[in-house]
């Protein structure tokens, strides 16, 4: 197969796939429909003229088989009145009309067969045009229900999907919550065992370590500067010559001062 040949073919595949999506067989049937019921109106305007014809024709004989009656009885007439001329004119005229009345006849039998044939024809074609109605609304009712069972089937479908992701995404939240409350009790456990500190705990313990640690440094203070204090006493009685000997007052000023005395 050509390239040319592929190409031509693949697009007569595109186009008809197209067409079978675009296409709805209610409005074909309803167009069918309308083309047979257009045919059904041009066999019953056929059978309408030959209708017209034959009864034309039939006027036409009528006329001439009047004519032919009158030239008759003008020729008993003429030969009433010993006008044998008149008479021989008269019939000459009425065998003219004779034969034209002839040939009528015969045209007019013939309309008469062409009339039946179209008539057989158009009661053949209005039964089948009805046939065509009654089957055509019936498979137009039968698609229009499957059609609507097919959305309503697509909707449900799609509801059907729609519910399974909300359950999907209420097992995954559902997941997530488990997973949270399994961590937040994993971690309360450490913090109860000691092998995790809280936080909190910690941050308002070292106040309180501070706190204590200020209180004993202070302590410790005072109980030196009284240490200080007992052994600087008697060094002032023993060495009252010295002249770097100094005074109580002056010894608590070193001392706060963190001087050595």
């Amino acid at each position: 197969m050509s390239l040319w040949q592929r190409i031509t073919m693949l697009f007569k595949t595109k186009a008809n796939k197209a067409l079978d999506r675009a296409e709805d067989p209610r409005e074909t049937l309803d167009y069918s429909y309308q083309r047979q019921t257009e045919l059904l109106a041009k066999v019953r305007r056929g059978v309408a003229d030959v209708a017209t014809s034959r009864k034309r024709v039939e006027i036409q004989v009528s006329q001439l088989q009047q004519q032919s009656d009158k030239l008759t009885q003008q020729a008993q007439k003429a030969i009433e009145m010993n006008r044998e001329d008149l008479a021989r004119e008269a019939l000459t005229r009425k065998s003219g009309l004779t034969a034209q009345i002839a040939d009528l006849q015969g045209q007019l039998t013939q309309l008469q067969g062409e009339e039946e044939k179209l008539t057989l024809a158009q009661q053949r074609l209005a039964a089948k045009v009805e046939s065509f109605r009654t089957r055509k609304e019936t498979i137009k009712a039968t698609y229009t229900a499957a059609e609507a069972q097919t959305r309503i089937n697509e909707a449900v479908s799609g509801i059907g999907e729609e519910m399974g992701d909300v359950g999907l995404a209420i097992q995954r939240a559902e997941d997530k919550t488990a997973q949270m409350q399994a961590r937040a009790g994993a971690i309360d456990e450490l913090i109860a065992s000691g092998a995790l500190d809280d936080v909190s705990s910690l941050s308002r313990g070292d106040d309180i370590a501070r706190e204590l640690e200020a209180m004993s440094s202070q302590a410790d203070v005072e109980a030196e500067l009284a240490a200080l204090k007992g052994s600087a006493a008697p060094d002032a009685i023993e060495a009252p010559a010295q002249g770097d000997i100094l005074t109580e007052e002056a010894a608590t000023e070193t001392v706060e001062r963190g001087e050595p005395s």
